[in-house]
Parts: C-alpha cells; structure tokens; sequence
C-alpha cells in the first residue's frame, strides 16, 4: 500500500493501540473521538496522536475531534484486519504453552494455528486448541504459514530459524536470547524479556513519570 510506506515505522507501532482503543468506542456506538481522549487512553501525548494521524489524512476539527468511523476503516485496512493471517509456534515449553493458551484472543487477525515441539508426551496432543505437532514435520506442515513465534532453547535457534525460512516463512517474533541471522526480506523482531525487564528497572530509577513521555 502506496500510503502506508509514508507512514514512519514509529507511527506504525502504536496503530495496533490506537486500532484497540478506537474499535471499543465504536462497539461502544461513540461517533467522535477527541486527541485528549486518545491520549489518555493510549498513554501517548495529543501532539504525537494529531502528528500520527496526520499522515493518513484524519484531521481532526476543532470542537468534533475525530470521526470514529473513518478511523475504524483506516485501521482496518491498514493493519489487515479483515485478512487472517496464520502463525506457528515453535517450542511448547512454559513460556510456549502460555501463548497457547492466550492465543492473541483480542487481535482479530493473528492465531496461532499449530505449534512444534520434539518432546514426544506433548505431540499428539493440544492446548488451547492448537495441535502440537514433531518437530521433524516443520516443513512438511508450514506450506500456508508466514510468521512463527520462536520459544526453543538458545542452541536450536539459528537451527530452526533456517529450517523456518526455508519453509517460506517471512516473519519471527524471537523470543529466545540468540541474535538470529536472516537473509535479506525476512524480518525478525528481538524480545528478550530479561534484558526488557532490566530496562524497565533503569527508566523507573532514572526516569520518574512525572513529566509526559512521547512514545
């Protein structure tokens, strides 16, 4: 979509929030929305939220804010939510299972479909719905699948990002330790909630909240 590459990859992480946020107010029946209400809803200051929302032509007017409707729609079509894209999981330890069992339950538009594991007591069998299946049926099963989520131990990881890859998957939410290395045109996106959590300590001690932050 020609109009969403104008929009700066900053923008385009808090549109799930503000899509969130906005679908509420219209199974709410709300009709108009003010910046002043986005932004304490969705903890970003009115300034950031009038600069976002600028790029895809929502100008608010003075006095109304902003047409729900219009936004909906926007959000609709910019973040594929009418389109249902597969995900795979690989590695059903504790941190996998618990995905399982959550499942993404409020995005519309992601599901985790199957999940991967060598453990023999966990294949066969499902959690939250989602067959678990051999490891060693990674490429035969991924045919449909672009994204994967990545929970193995910190050995298998490049392992299976490769074998991934090779079974035309495009997309990984890393949640293991390892720097994975991929080629050109996938993209990988890093989450390793010990060094998250270490951050979070060192913004609440050096950082109070008393002044608003720009996300």
């Amino acid at each position: 979509m020609s109009e969403q590459n104008k929009i700066p990859q900053a923008t385009a992480k808090r549109l799930p929030l503000y899509y969130r946020f906005i679908n509420n107010l219209h199974i709410q029946g709300k009709l108009r929305v003010s910046s002043k209400e986005l932004s304490e809803a969705v903890k970003v200051d009115s300034a950031t939220i009038r600069r976002d929302f600028s790029y895809f032509g929502a100008l608010g007017k003075k006095g109304y804010g902003y047409n729900v409707e219009y936004l909906l729609e926007f959000f609709r079509k910019t973040l594929d939510q009418d389109e249902k894209t597969p995900v795979a999981l690989i590695g059903v330890g504790n941190l996998g299972t618990a995905f399982l069992n959550y499942n993404f339950t409020k995005n519309n538009n992601t599901k985790i479909e199957m999940a991967f594991d060598a453990d023999p007591n966990k294949v066969g069998t499902e959690i939250g719905g989602v067959p678990i299946y051999h490891i060693d049926e990674l490429e035969q099963k991924l045919s449909e699948v672009q994204a994967a989520i990545l929970t193995v131990p910190l050995a298998e990881a490049q392992n299976i990002t490769e074998r991934l890859i090779k079974s035309g998957v495009t997309g990984i939410l890393n949640f293991t330790p390892a720097r994975i290395t991929v080629p050109e045109g996938v993209r990988v996106h890093h989450i390793d909630l010990s060094v998250e959590l270490q951050s979070l300590v060192y913004f609440m001690k050096h950082y109070p909240l008393d002044t608003d932050e720009e996300a």
